[in-house]
Parts: structure tokens; sequence; C-alpha cells
């Protein structure tokens, strides 16, 4: 099994997801990561492995923002490393993606992207999503953000619980599932996946 956590709001949001990575542990997982976005920058860390080696990476990065996601993974599609953990960036190196689920027609993306020039850096179904949201958002002049993110999921057969990011909106952090768990937390200024 797989776990996403979430934050936007205006506390530092790496304690919070590594502490939520950290309450996820038991589910069992071969690697965990995380992605910030701060305006203009989005910044991954992956480490294949358990939550403290990420934690030891994350401390030694001195990595600071307020919207961030995470990510434990167990791999179904691709070998257990640093490359196939999550989350999966785009090409643009502005969006970051996680996803629990399985997306069943993404062997038939991947050729389309492909053969739309679109290089492939990990061996998950999941990178495919995030490179289709990306290519959507990019090529369209009419669709938001949003509304790119809808467009790729009704191209996907499968099951899906995802969290989407970019540092093109470093206020946003968007969620839609289909079979896949998700919650959302509401605070005082502050949202939780």
């Amino acid at each position: 099994m797989c776990g996403i956590v979430g934050y936007v709001g205006n506390k530092n949001a790496i304690p919070l997801l590594l502490n939520g990575l950290k309450r996820l542990e038991y589910r069992g997982y071969d690697s965990a990561g995380l992605a910030i976005a701060n305006q203009n920058s989005l910044n991954v860390l992956k480490r294949s492995g358990k939550v403290e080696s990420l934690k030891s990476l994350v401390n030694d990065s001195h990595l600071k923002g307020t919207l961030g996601i995470a990510h434990t993974r167990w791999a179904t599609h691709g070998k257990p490393n640093d490359v196939n953990s999550h989350p999966h960036i785009d090409k643009t190196g502005k969006i970051a993606l996680v996803h629990n689920g399985i997306i069943e027609n993404y062997l038939e993306i991947k050729q389309y992207l492909k053969a739309e020039g679109i290089e492939f850096k990990s061996e998950t179904d999941s990178e495919v999503l995030v490179q289709l949201i990306s290519l959507i958002y990019n090529n369209s002049k009419s669709l938001t953000f949003e509304d790119s993110i809808r467009a790729a999921l009704g191209e996907i057969v499968g099951a899906y619980g995802i969290v989407v990011v970019s540092s093109d909106f470093p206020e946003k952090i968007i969620t839609a599932k289909m079979g896949s768990p998700i919650v959302i937390g509401i605070g005082e200024n502050e949202y939780f996946v």
C-alpha cells in the first residue's frame, strides 16, 4: 500500500509531511519522497528505503516551504529505487504528483506521450499521469491548471488517489480520487490531505 500526505497553510510543511509519513509506516512501503512548491521553484527529494532515510536527506537540504506533498510507495510498476519513488515531476520541472492506485492504460498513454517528444525518467505508471497533465496544460490556451488535471483524469482507466502541486501556483494543492480513498482536513488557514 502507498500513503499520501499533503499540506498547504502558513506553517513549515516539512515537519508536518515527515510526521504524516511516519504515521503511514505501518502500511508497508519501499521508498518515500516529498515535493515543496515555492514561487517559481519546485524541490523534490526522494529516497528508496524508510522515511528515516528521507528525513536525513531533507535535513541536509535545509528545505522550507508552506506547501508540499509527500508519499510512501509500495512498488507496482518499476523497481523500488530512488528514480521510481514519488513524487514524480513533469518535463518542465514545475508540476509534481503523488499517486496511489494503478493506471491500467498507462502503456497506451505513455506511447502517445513519447510520440509527442516526452522522455520518461521512471518506469512507473504515475509519471505518465504527471506528464499527461503537463502536456494538456502547456498546450492548451483555454484550460486552467485544474481543468487540465480533470482532462487528464478523463483519459485514465484505473483507480487513483492523487495530489498535484505546481510552482506556478504555490498556494494551491489539488487532489482527486477514483476508487482510492482521500481524506481532506481543514484547519485555520491550512489544509491537509
